[in-house]
């Protein structure tokens, strides 16, 4: 009875999982880089504190350029979330212009740990 019980429930998760449960589990990692007013500002510490809250791993730094480059990675849905607030949010004093992406991709496993703010460059 108890066997049949587990069965009768592992196979009702199953039959729930769906396609958009996959899709949206899928892993994506993107390069970014923000142009504006976005040093000085604790631009890094936001992207930082936004990227965990999202779960999200991958880098941030600023440039001799004066722009904020980094990687993301983590679910594609979050890692849209992201690219947003990079574009549209940032730290309370900044003030973006734009932001570009690239290297956009799948991937299949994470390539960091968590997130973190490099050195300058």
């Amino acid at each position: 009875m108890i066997r049949l019980l587990i069965l009768t429930t592992v196979a009702t998760s199953f039959k729930n999982f769906s396609f958009a449960t996959a899709a949206t589990m899928a892993l994506r990692s993107v390069d970014f880089e923000v142009f504006g007013r976005v040093q000085g500002v604790f631009f890094r510490k936001f992207t930082k504190q936004e990227a965990e809250k999202l779960g999200l791993k991958g880098w941030c730094m600023n440039t001799s350029k004066g722009t904020v480059q980094g990687q993301l990675q983590g679910p594609s849905d979050n890692v849209e979330n992201m690219m947003r607030w990079l574009r549209t949010t940032g730290s309370p004093s900044s003030k973006i212009d734009k932001a570009e992406f690239k290297n956009e991709k799948d991937i299949t496993e994470y390539s960091f740990n968590d997130f973190s703010i490099r050195k300058d460059s």
